[in-house]
């Protein structure tokens, strides 16, 4: 029988800290159908079943690189579902309904969307957003600059249809 690793009080008010951010990171990252909240658990889970966040150089770079890796999983197992079921039959048609900034976000690719999170809402610097994602400093910024012209293309021909 596994003996389960009690969490301290540290553990506990670091959590209390980081969460919030871990899960707004979670929300930008994680497949459209799934719950961010799900994904910040389930690294904190991981987490601090190997030993305390007290432990790690830096916890709440940890958990981000943690969420991105487990929602990067997350998007390849749910590709492989569509792929299963597309075998069996037509794709079904339901697709969650976002409000219209929302949708434009989800256009870019995910990993496009943490680094602007990371620089933009978290101002974080490229060469700690690479090493948080385990890219080049220059794939993540060539990444966010193909990210802001794609979003910037998507808003001008909104407002050009006269959508927005």
């Amino acid at each position: 029988m596994e003996r389960k690793r009690r969490v301290g009080s540290a553990d506990r008010d670091l959590v209390g800290d980081l969460y919030p951010c871990l899960r707004r990171f979670a929300s930008v990252v994680c497949p459209a159908e799934d719950d961010p909240n799900d994904l910040v658990q389930e690294a904190l889970l991981r987490t601090l079943s190997k030993g305390p966040l007290d432990d790690l150089e830096d916890a709440g770079a940890y958990l981000r690189r943690a969420i991105f890796n487990l929602a990067s999983s997350r998007r390849r197992s749910l590709a492989r579902q569509r792929q299963a079921l597309a075998r069996m039959g037509p794709p079904p048609v339901e697709r969650p309904v976002y409000s219209w900034d929302v949708e434009e976000l989800l256009a870019v690719p995910p990993k496009a969307r943490a680094i602007l999170y990371l620089r933009i809402i978290e101002g974080r610097p490229f060469e700690e957003i690479a090493d948080l994602l385990g890219c080049s400093q220059v794939s993540a910024r060539a990444a966010a600059s193909r990210a802001r012209r794609r979003l910037r293309s998507l808003l001008t021909e909104e407002v050009r249809d006269g959508t927005a």
